[in-house]
């Protein structure tokens, strides 16, 4: 299982990678970086994506499971809790936001949520060139990194 620095190579090594980090989105801070960051200011780019992280992990509208949890927690009602019974063991499971990519004129921006056993708010962000990266080896890539991850 692959430490901050082993993770944050193995992103580096996929085509087209520009740079990737660690970063806890409650303080935006970074935990670690690799290769470059957009404007040149890993600090900077560490607290701007954390601010889209916890946008996407706390909005009801980017994770409608989330509010319907939180609805059938909060109201308690018989009727409604069976409705939504379904729908709260699968949001129980873990973070309601898998991934969040933008895209950009140059390139992508993939912000892969790492799930721990405590109550985590740490991504990984990869940034990856438009015409050598491949969007859809570095979401799964990700994913596997993500679910190796060891903090500490």
């Amino acid at each position: 299982m692959p430490g901050i620095d082993a993770c944050l190579d193995e992103a580096m090594a996929l085509p087209g990678a520009r740079g990737a980090s660690v970063v806890d989105w409650t303080s935006g801070l970074s935990l670690g970086t690799a290769g470059e960051s957009p404007g040149g200011d890993a600090e900077a780019t560490a607290a701007e994506t954390a601010e889209l992280a916890r946008a996407a992990a706390e909005y009801a509208t980017f994770a409608p499971e989330a509010a319907v949890t939180e609805a059938a927690t909060s109201e308690g009602a018989a009727t409604e809790g069976a409705a939504y019974e379904g729908a709260a063991s699968e949001a129980d499971k873990g973070l309601p936001v898998e991934d969040v990519i933008v895209s950009t004129r140059t390139g992508y921006h993939v912000l892969c949520f790492v799930e721990t056993t405590f109550d985590s708010s740490v991504f990984i962000h990869l940034w990856l060139d438009g015409a050598t990266g491949n969007l859809a080896l570095a979401r799964i890539r990700m994913r596997q990194l993500a679910q190796r991850l060891v903090l500490g």
